[in-house]
């Protein structure tokens, strides 16, 4: 995700805040006022934004002041004008009680706020950190647009207010709420990561005229949805001002792919993911201590499989292991020119690759729009969306904010970087819910009666799906992995296996059958739907080229010569290409509609395959006499991940 939340307390971590955080994550010196610490940092000011600004006094993009933070946020939740006001009450002859009343927002609190942190994709700000000036510009708009755009949202669909006994009672807040917004340029190593931190307070005015608190819970949960829409509108902004096109990359096998812009090389990706290798080797020993643990004795304390579930808790140890300490802050300007210098030099990418980096990624959308079509069709966006929910989620059962994140995503996918209409993103959801979703809440509270807490299955039977392969229960082989007991010697490791390496077994990650749920679903429905008139049937095509690997789109030039001589025997495409042939000549050529079926077939085949090679590695891990022996397992590391609650931040920690 590219949106990262956490709580901000008031005391120590207010602190914090104040230290470094509103200083571009430098060192604050002692005794400096804040503006004289951002310039000396480089940073600009931190701004006002929100809707709740005008009944605190404040207006949009006014700087925000060392006294105002220090009052809305380290003084649980007093107004930003709380000491001005004090004092007038008490000019005019009130208490020192009433006067210190008279500046709080409501009852005091002990979380104060939440900081979300808005980072766009790699290759955007590999953009502007390499760009020119315009392209800067344009990119520092577009990000900060995007941020609006969420904040808006969470204002009008997310933040609700609790009040009454045990909370029952929950309102969304009119007045809007208020947010302070800080500008970041780099991360902890020193490479270009464009960032803003966004210290959201908690406050919020009912409709009475009276302050309460957010539920910061409700923040939390849609933290995902939050995360989808900012990357769509950013990278649409981006695409469409600066002529680009976004493209699905795979970056982890098993995961869902993530959106690009297309034409900037990976290998810049990786000049900028100094952290992730550090996390990466770190994690492969903790899953290696992981799945060979063992008690007194000498049984298994965990699954000997690295479920979802663990290695997601092992990734948040891993960065926080390998966390390196906060530099020195540099201005913006010094450091372009030494992020430009560094990527010619270490990052293996030509110079003149980087100096025309624009150039090429605009090249690289011409032919992606000449080639995909970004037609959405919400029936069938519906169905990936629904599908999607389904199988990614533990047990099949799902809310109205994972659909949501997913049909968001699923826009980001289709429109390769292109606007699309306001509140397409409802409508998909709206669709999913009355055609393929089952409610199937049980309400016992009121919170259980609201929209947002409905919980719902996809109403289709998914029983022809592989089944999802289940851990292997006894201990690893010993020939496979190096021993647990340092004392005895090492075993011979594989062919091309370095020291120090060796496989770890994973559960496979779902992303792969809710794709090939979908494709089944969506095969059903044509099968029943292909006497429809032949204008929707371009649309239909078009939709689903939208989601295919861009090698898949492209003929080659051999191809192009003999396009109309049949395919040698034995040879097989990626894909079928007679639909994308009978599309370029009848664009609503119902036959067209033949892609998804082929596509079906080599998908299950390649679904089968995986399968059958993943229990094969579980059988040679297998021992004949331990196959039915029962191991003690903590049954949280088989349950599927769930987000976090609110309190202390233990997610991810961010590279910066």
């Amino acid at each position: 995700m590219t949106v990262d939340i956490r709580v901000i307390r008031a005391g120590q971590m207010y602190r914090y805040y104040l230290r470094e955080t509103v200083v571009g994550d430098g060192r604050r010196p002692a005794r400096t006022s804040l503006r004289a610490a951002q310039e000396q940092a480089g940073v600009p000011a931190g701004r006002w934004m929100g809707r709740g600004l005008a009944a605190l006094g404040l207006a949009p993009g006014e700087e925000v002041t060392e006294a105002q933070l220090r009052n809305l946020f380290g003084e649980r939740g007093r107004h930003p004008y709380a000491d001005r006001i004090e004092a007038d009450r008490l000019a005019a002859g009130d208490s020192a009680k009433k006067a210190f009343k008279a500046g709080a927002l409501g009852r005091r609190v002990t979380v104060t706020g939440v900081d979300f942190v808005f980072r766009p994709q790699p290759t955007i700000y590999l953009l502007w950190a390499l760009g020119d000036e315009e392209t800067r510009r344009v990119i520092e708009a577009a990000h900060e647009r995007a941020i609006v755009r969420v904040l808006e949202w969470i204002e009008d669909e997310v933040a609700v207010i609790r009040y009454g006994k045990d909370g029952i009672y929950r309102v969304r807040p009119p007045g809007g709420l208020v947010a302070a917004r800080f500008r970041h340029y780099e991360a902890r190593s020193g490479r270009p990561l464009l960032h803003d931190h966004v210290l959201l307070s908690v406050k919020g005015q009912r409709l009475d005229g009276k302050w309460g608190s957010i539920h910061s819970l409700a923040l939390y949960e849609s933290t995902v949805a939050a995360s989808a829409l900012y990357n769509e509108i950013v990278a649409s902004e981006v695409c469409e001002e600066l002529g680009l096109a976004t493209e699905p990359r795979i970056v982890t096998p098993g995961h869902r792919p993530v959106m690009e812009i297309a034409g900037v090389p990976h290998e810049l990706i990786r000049w900028t993911s100094r952290r992730s290798d550090q996390i990466a080797a770190c994690l492969a020993e903790l899953e290696h201590e992981y799945v060979t643990a063992v008690d007194d004795d000498g049984e298994p304390l965990f699954l000997p499989v690295v479920s979802e579930r663990a290695g997601a808790k092992m990734n948040q140890i891993a960065a926080r292991k390998t966390r390196p300490p906060k530099q020195m802050t540099r201005p913006l300007a010094k450091l372009r020119a030494w992020w430009k210098a560094s990527a010619i030099l270490t990052s293996g990418v030509a110079a003149d690759v980087i100096t025309s980096l624009l150039e090429d990624a605009r090249a690289a959308a011409a032919a992606i729009r000449a080639r995909v079509a970004a037609v959405v069709d919400v029936a069938l966006a519906a169905v990936d969306v629904t599908a999607t929910v389904f199988v990614m989620n533990d047990g099949g059962r799902f809310h109205r904010r994972h659909l949501l994140a997913e049909a968001r995503r699923h826009l980001a996918l289709v429109g390769r970087g292109r606007r699309r209409d306001p509140g397409l993103d409802d409508q998909i959801v709206a669709a999913a819910i009355e055609t393929h979703c089952l409610d199937i809440s049980e309400p016992k509270t009121t919170i259980g009666l609201l929209a947002d807490y409905r919980l719902y299955t996809a109403r289709w039977d998914l029983a022809d799906l592989p089944a999802r392969p289940r851990p292997p229960t006894p201990a690893p082989d010993p020939d496979r992995q190096p021993p647990t007991d340092p004392g005895e010697p090492a075993v011979p490791l594989p062919p091309g296996q370095d020291a120090g390496e060796w496989e770890i077994p994973r559960i496979p990650l779902q992303h792969d059958r809710a794709v090939l749920a979908g494709a089944m679903v969506r095969e059903k429905l044509r099968t029943t739907t292909t006497a429809a008139a032949r204008g929707r049937a371009y649309d239909v095509v078009a939709h689903q080229q939208a989601a295919m690997p861009e090698q898949l789109l492209a003929l080659s030039a051999a191809e192009a010569e003999h396009d109309d001589q049949e395919p040698e025997p034995g040879r097989q495409e990626a894909i079928d290409m007679t639909g994308v042939r009978a599309l370029r000549e009848a664009r609503t050529d119902v036959e067209a509609l033949d892609l998804t079926a082929d596509r079906l077939r080599r998908i299950q085949e390649a679904a089968a395959k995986m399968a059958a090679e993943s229990r094969a590695r579980a059988d040679r891990r297998t021992a004949p006499d331990d196959a039915e022996a029962v191991r003690r397992v903590r049954p949280d590391d088989q349950q599927a991940h769930r987000p976090p609650e609110p309190g202390p931040h233990r997610g991810r920690e961010a590279s910066h």
